[in-house]
């Protein structure tokens, strides 16, 4: 009998929930005026379908796919080094973030580290190119910033769960704070701090190519040139480009990531 209520209980909660759920998303759509039977009307159809149809075919002449490759190139150079200076910062802010140099440092080091990655990359892209002015500076930085802000949580957080003997037993027989953290700790934890980076480095790709609707350069600023001036099959070789360079990273990335899970067992 206590089973069977116990069942009953739980299924009452979750139809409660669904209920509340269902009742939430309905008044969400009626809250927002979406207008769902407009967009699912036979003229609003033939428009998306016409809109489609105009990015193709899309633009392969040899001028056109040479801006593109310099938009892909400067894409994957905003990454990479926005990335860079992520790992390094975040480095940084993770050691005294796991509690090595005390509660206070800690703690402010966290309130940092979560103030910079609350704030999305595109509003600091925005501050960037206010600060530095149109480009790919300002892209770099604005990346930088925010991955800091993950990587520098998620490198304190793998400080923190490593084992601490190999470095007490460093200081121990006399080595120095720096040298037993080297020694000591990092190798446990650089093959985490390793597929942390390349991970983040996979998003920042995407990141890079969205950026340049602000002005921060790469892929992004392109397509958003053709697409401001209705050049729909432009803008459909700069999409194709994107998803292409992605994939490559990701590629990449899972290489890397599959070779670093062997060396490390």
């Amino acid at each position: 009998m206590r089973d069977e209520a116990k069942a009953f209980q739980f299924c009452l909660s979750c139809a409660l929930t669904l209920a509340v759920l269902a009742s939430v998303i309905v008044a969400s759509f009626g809250y927002l005026h979406l207008g769902l039977e407009r967009l699912l009307s036979a003229e609003a159809i033939a428009d998306m379908r016409n809109f489609i149809v105009s990015f193709f075919p899309p633009d392969v002449s040899a001028g056109f796919l040479r801006k593109i490759a310099r938009g892909a190139l400067e894409t994957l150079a905003i990454s990479a080094v926005g990335t860079l200076l992520a790992m390094m910062l975040g480095l940084m802010l993770a050691l005294p973030a796991s509690g090595r140099y005390g509660r206070a440092l800690r703690a402010a080091t966290r309130f940092v580290l979560n103030l910079l990655r609350s704030i999305p990359e595109l509003v600091w892209a925005t501050l960037m190119v206010l600060a530095a002015g149109l480009g790919p500076f300002a892209g770099t930085l604005a990346l930088g910033l925010h991955t800091s802000g993950v990587l520098g949580r998620l490198f304190a957080e793998a400080l923190e769960n490593s084992p601490a003997e190999p470095s007490d037993a460093l200081r121990q027989s006399g080595a120095p704070r720096a040298f037993a953290f080297l020694y000591g700790t990092l190798p446990g934890v650089l093959p985490q701090f390793v597929a942390y980076a390349l991970y983040r480095w996979e998003m920042n790709i995407r990141m890079a190519a969205i950026l340049g609707f602000v002005g921060a350069g790469g892929l992004g600023q392109l397509l958003y040139y053709e697409l401001s001036l209705l050049h729909q099959a432009q803008a459909c070789s700069v999409i194709i480009a994107m998803l292409l360079l992605t994939l490559a990273v990701d590629a990449l990335s899972a290489k890397v990531r599959k070779g670093l899970g062997r060396a490390y067992g």
